[in-house]
């Protein structure tokens, strides 16, 4: 009984390459199938719309109010200081909710300002119907700038 032979009708050694070649054949397919199925998955209403004379409507100027909290926690309107109750900031806030168009409120605080008093005033604003609060923040100089 021997385990190696020296003669010539020795077996080939098994193929243990991947044949992707039926892999490729039937992504080809697919793809060949997605590209005619394609067009017929999009659905869409094909309207003859009527046509007018005119020009674009011109947009309002929307002015911003400027809301600003100091370290102390007083409260400025467009720079000018409010009486510290929380009644007149709500007045206020009222008042400019009932205009058409809304302006934006700009909400500036100190980086010192306790944040009690920052949330207090964004509920106040809130409460009273404002749809538009935006934060105001200095941005952060870059090296380039720092160097000038």
């Amino acid at each position: 009984m021997s385990f190696g032979a020296f003669h010539a009708q020795r077996q080939q050694p098994l193929m243990s390459d991947i044949n992707v070649t039926p892999m490729v054949d039937v992504m080809l397919v697919l793809l060949v199938i997605f590209i005619m199925a394609a067009p017929m998955l999009t659905q869409a209403v094909k309207l003859d719309l009527p046509r007018a004379q005119g020009g674009a409507a011109q947009p309002q100027q929307v002015r911003a109010i400027a809301l600003a909290i100091d370290a102390q926690g007083q409260v400025f309107w467009n720079n000018e200081a409010l009486a510290l109750d929380a009644a007149a900031l709500k007045t206020k806030l009222a008042q400019v909710a009932s205009l058409v168009p809304q302006p934006e409120v700009q909400l500036r605080a100190d980086k010192e300002t306790r944040y009690e008093v920052v949330a207090q005033v964004m509920a106040a604003a809130q409460a009273s119907g404002l749809l538009s609060l935006g934060f105001v923040t200095e941005p952060v100089p870059s090296i380039n700038q720092e160097k000038k």
